[in-house]
């Protein structure tokens, strides 16, 4: 595979699939606080927004015309491929253990990727890791925090 439209397709796909699958399962948690409802849009988040996002790069990348058509549809490849496991990779927990206890394994998990994925694009571009790592890892826990306050809103609304 092409480094310039795979590597661009793993980095967004590993992101999108943690940030969006926390994002959903943080959310359905605190409404529903239904391991069926979380299984659910995992699955959902893991198909449907792996092919969402897979298209949105493959457009994107068509726009910009600095691809090849081969590496346009590495990237394409690469970005289903890298969100559909990432966000398969949350059920485990889910199916594990207990849901309370499911859910901040999979929040140090996501964190964890974040951290890693960050602190080696810091690397790659010569540049300090640990605000790169915070910066992102802070944005995370922000799609977290919000999520879960919106899924409380969301239960004493239509509870």
């Amino acid at each position: 595979m092409d480094n310039n439209g795979a590597r661009a397709g793993i980095h967004f796909g590993l992101t999108s699939g943690v940030i969006t699958t926390l994002g959903l399962i943080v959310g359905l948690h605190a409404g529903t606080h239904s391991s069926l409802a979380v299984i659910g849009g995992i699955v959902t988040i893991a198909i449907a927004d792996a092919l969402s996002d897979a298209l949105g790069i493959h457009i994107s990348k068509e726009s910009e015309g600095s691809l090849t058509e081969r590496q346009i549809w590495q990237a394409t490849l690469a970005t289903f491929l890298a969100k559909f496991f990432m966000a398969a990779t949350f059920l485990l927990p889910i199916l594990l253990l207990p849901l309370n206890h499911a859910i901040l394994t999979s929040i140090a998990w996501g964190v964890l990727v974040i951290g890693l994925l960050s602190g080696q694009m810091a690397r790659d571009q010569h540049v300090r890791s640990w605000p790169v790592i915070a910066e992102h890892v802070g944005i995370a826990l922000l799609v977290v925090v919000v999520t879960h306050f919106v899924g409380d809103a969301v239960a004493l609304i239509f509870a």
